[in-house]
């Protein structure tokens, strides 16, 4: 079974979601590497709007698998995930580490009432950094009680300090994000991408890790090209590469 579960619509939305309900929905390197896979294939398409979400109410993801580590910038939107389309975060049960950051970097979030926030880093003695732009997404103190005091917030402390946008009872959290999905779709494609593209790349500030994730991206994108290909066949050859540009 696919641990990475994709649903288009006809309205226009598709519903990506991590499944592995037994794990609660734990991110191991293969369901890193399928949602950049799925969004890749989103983003290519003609839908305008991608939900994310965890399969079951018990747990949006449980962060990173410590038995299979991930590479988890690979999963995180605006990093590996680069599609300038809407992507709305539908979170039930809990979400942390790793799945606060790939939360936190979606453009909405629908929060069930029953969900919990947590970046245990601290305590665990790891982290990939990319926390770090929490604190460009709602207020500073708050963001340093996460990280620094590895406090869990619920549903309405997080929605009170802006990480999420709409609390709804447990259960609902995907159709509502799908609805809201719903009405995006219906907006003009061009005037969300461009605003979207200003926002991330002009107003919110950029760390380390994300700045090293987009460079990953980049280097990858040459390492997988035809041309890369070509020049690792033209040194088996032992003859002089022949390049196109792609």
């Amino acid at each position: 079974m696919s641990v990475v579960t994709t649903r288009d619509f006809d309205d226009g939305t598709t519903l990506i979601s991590i499944n592995r309900p037994e794990r609660k929905n734990a991110i191991c390197a293969d369901t890193a590497l399928q949602l950049q896979q799925a969004f890749a294939a989103f983003d290519a398409s003609d839908q305008r709007v991608a939900v994310i979400t965890g399969t079951g109410d018990a747990a949006f993801s449980s962060g990173a698998d410590v038995a299979k580590l991930p590479e988890l910038w690979r999963c995180i939107p605006t990093v590996g995930i680069t599609t300038e389309k809407p992507v709305i975060a539908a979170v039930g049960g809990w979400c942390v580490g790793g799945a606060l950051v790939l939360a936190m970097m979606c453009d909405l979030l629908v929060a069930a009432d029953n969900a919990k926030f947590s970046y245990p880093e601290a305590k665990l003695g790891f982290t990939g950094g990319l926390i770090a732009g929490l604190a460009a997404r709602i207020p500073h103190k708050i963001a340093m009680e996460m990280i620094m005091l590895c406090k869990v917030i619920d549903a309405q402390r997080a929605y009170d300090v802006g990480l999420v946008n709409e609390i709804v009872p447990t259960g609902q959290q995907v159709e509502r994000a799908l609805a809201m999905g719903r009405e995006i779709a219906t907006f003009s494609p061009l005037v969300l991408k461009t605003l979207k593209r200003f926002i991330v790349s002009n107003i919110l500030p950029q760390g380390p890790s994300e700045k090293m994730g987009h460079a990953m991206v980049a280097l990858g994108a040459v390492r997988d090209s035809e041309d890369g290909r070509e020049a690792a066949l033209a040194s088996r050859e032992k003859r002089a590469p022949v390049y196109k540009g792609r």
